[in-house]
């Protein structure tokens, strides 16, 4: 299987989905549709690599279903997981 990369200016999934446990910058989390404070300036995470970066982030890797083949099909696809995932 061919390894998938983020997308550049992208941030879908660090905005579209909801975040229940602690960030840096955001200590209760991040509701869905919030961009995350770890965000750079080209939508990437700051905490990539880090310890400090939540594993709810680190399990979500990037894939061809996940992101699509646009930015727009990356929130729409993590815009219905989210509605599915909600209790």
């Amino acid at each position: 299987m061919e390894a998938f990369e983020c997308r550049p200016d992208c941030g879908a999934c660090c905005t579209a989905v909801s975040i229940a446990s602690p960030i840096p910058g955001m200590p209760n989390g991040k509701p869905a549709g919030v961009p995350c404070v770890q965000l750079n300036e080209r939508k990437r995470c700051k905490l990539f690599g880090s310890p400090e970066r939540p594993s709810v982030c680190g399990g979500l890797p990037p894939s061809l279903e996940m992101c699509g083949s646009s930015a727009e099909e990356a929130f729409a696809y993590l815009e219905w997981l989210e509605r599915e995932t909600t209790p």
